[in-house]
């Protein structure tokens, strides 16, 4: 947690490092895909030219000899067999054109559909010439290809078209598939993406707020707003379980400190973006909240029995597998309970782990520039390794060109399985077709999602110590600590609360990696273990530095609004549920 505020973008997805309907391509952004039911059937389905299921005969009524000429309760048809459901999504006829699809490629172009690499700078046409030439199975934005206006804000025509670039490029290279182009859009910290589009609180905001509808609700409105500039995944939510200060990585990124919890929330979220039409992916298993290395920098160890991890930090990945989700992200943490050194990115032992859950659907690689894997790893050797112990999406080698050929090479060379690309090919337009033949939803608005990212923040501010009811600070006070920004946020919302600044006691805002605080009252804006340490007569937990989150703040501080939120990890002598 604490490496993404020290920058605006992780090295783990760092480039080496609505209304904008009318530039978005027809095999993307005008399609959308249905949340699965908990056994992963969609909730709708349309058809594909070449996939069509035939449609069923209507059911028939009882009136000959013997019968009172009355219809008999009417039978349920018999499904084709394309419509058999693959418990992830899918149905049997996107596997089946798939493997059609898959069965006519080179080994060069199969290696393509397995790689999804990020580009420097906002040079779309760039990209997808690299895109068309490698075959290449998709893209990630990150924050420096995202184009800006001259106020710098999101240029949100232009990312629209940027992303129907590479949409074009895709039909270019002959198919008849939308490309995997992702984003790093979780909310709180890690967000490519800011204004014009809401900007979310941290995923923390969910466990405090405890409400799975909010999650749902909340996981629609982002990824909505996603899919009007073209997206067609998100690389969200986090599943995984914070351990606590002792977590350099994940913190307020976790939706909670229970297993639960976490599982509940995170599958919400994720079948609310699934309802707007943008493929979530459950990360990073085999969870990154638990460890205490950060996988940009080094390997972490998880040092867990296998029955300890499914008791706690695979409880969500599981709930994730069993209610259909399509993605999940392995992170780059070594498991010597599985495979001793190596990261589960690249273990063949952490693969199958995963698929004996259950998991029928794509298992994408954190990125693979991360320090962790190319300390270990170095070149693009990672590449074919991860392939080989099964994943199916490479995301970001360092190298794209690099690592396609080192992919080839290994096929050709028989280090990796022809079967092996050919199943990672096939899983990958499995889904690509079924995304792109679902019912459409128009994607939203930027900003559309603004008085929703408030309500979260308003049912997550959660007050450690102080009154529960009435003012927490009278009509006057001073402000120290937050960024520049923090203060401003603040002081605009203070004013709107009634809220004078300049004397009175002192509210002291702290960030995650912030020492405690002395003041009459600390707000902690990210993970709240910071206050753990203070002894201000009152503390409260705002998981959010967004102008709503700022909104809340000052309404809860001058009386205006209650502070319904729990604490969803435990805080010092806190412990989880903590709250007014």
């Amino acid at each position: 947690m604490a490496w993404f505020q020290r920058r605006s973008d992780s090295f783990h997805k760092t480039a080496a490092t609505l209304t904008v309907a009318a530039a978005m391509l027809a095999s993307a952004a005008c399609t959308a895909v249905p949340a699965p039911t908990r056994s992963g059937t969609p909730s709708g389905s349309g058809t594909s030219a070449g996939t069509e299921a035939p449609a069923p005969s209507a059911s028939p009524t009882r009136s000959g000899p013997g019968t009172t000429g009355s219809p008999a309760a009417p039978r349920t048809p018999t499904p084709s067999p394309g419509e058999r459901q693959l418990g992830w999504g899918p149905q049997q006829r996107d596997e089946d054109a798939a493997r059609a699809a898959v069965a006519k490629m080179s080994v060069e172009q199969k290696a393509g559909q397995v790689l999804m690499p990020f580009f420097a700078g906002t040079d779309f046409a760039a990209q997808a010439a690299t895109v068309e030439r490698l075959h290449l199975g998709g893209s990630i934005v990150m924050g420096d290809n995202v184009p800006s206006s001259a106020d710098g804000t999101v240029d949100t025509a232009a990312m629209a078209a940027g992303i129907g670039r590479l949409q074009k490029a895709v039909r270019a290279d002959g198919r008849t598939w939308p490309a995997v182009i992702g984003v790093d859009q979780e909310g709180g910290m890690v967000a490519r993406l800011r204004a014009p589009l809401t900007e979310w609180p941290a995923p923390m905001s969910y466990g405090a707020a405890g409400d799975d509808g909010l999650a749902a609700e909340a996981g629609t409105a982002l990824a909505s707003e996603l899919a009007g500039l073209g997206f067609t995944a998100d690389f969200a939510p986090d599943m995984d379980i914070t351990a606590g200060p002792q977590d350099p990585t994940i913190g307020a990124r976790a939706m909670s400190g229970s297993p639960d919890a976490a599982a509940r929330l995170g599958v919400g979220f994720a079948e609310g973006m699934l309802a707007a039409g943008v493929l979530p992916s459950a990360k990073h298993f085999p969870g990154h909240g638990t460890v205490t290395v950060d996988s940009h920098e080094n390997l972490p160890v998880q040092k867990a029995t296998v029955e300890e991890l499914r008791a706690k930090d695979w409880k969500p990945f599981q709930a994730a597998i069993d209610a259909g989700l399509p993605i999940i992200m392995t992170g780059h943490i070594s498991v010597p309970a599985l495979e001793p050194g190596v990261p589960a990115s690249l273990s063949t032992a952490s693969y199958a782990t995963l698929r004996s859950m259950g998991f029928k659907g794509v298992a994408v690689t954190d990125a693979l520039n991360m320090g962790a894997v190319q300390k270990q790893f170095p070149g693009e050797s990672a590449a074919p390794r991860a392939l080989a112990a099964g994943a199916d999406l490479l995301l970001m080698p360092g190298d794209v060109a690099a690592a396609h050929a080192a992919v080839v090479s290994a096929v050709k060379a028989g280090t990796v399985p022809a079967s092996r690309l050919d199943e990672a090919a096939q899983r990958v337009v499995t889904m690509m077709m079924w995304r792109a033949r679902t019912p459409v939803a128009p994607g939203a608005a930027p900003g559309s999602g603004t008085a929703l990212s408030q309500r979260v923040s308003a049912a997550a501010v959660t007050v450690l110590a102080g009154p529960c009811r009435g003012p927490i600070v009278p009509g006057r006070i001073r402000l120290a600590g937050g960024s520049e920004l923090d203060r401003a946020r603040f002081a605009k919302a203070a004013q709107a609360a009634g809220i004078t600044l300049g004397s009175g006691p002192l509210v002291t805002l702290i960030g995650y990696e912030e020492p405690a605080a002395k003041a009459d009252v600390v707000v902690a804006l990210d993970a709240p273990w910071p206050l753990a340490g203070s002894a201000a007569p009152a503390k409260v937990a705002l998981y959010g530095r967004s102008q709503e989150a700022f909104n809340v703040l000052a309404a809860v501080l001058a009386g205006k609004a209650p502070a319904p939120g729990k604490l969803p990890v435990g805080v010092g002598a806190h412990a989880p549920g903590t709250g007014c």
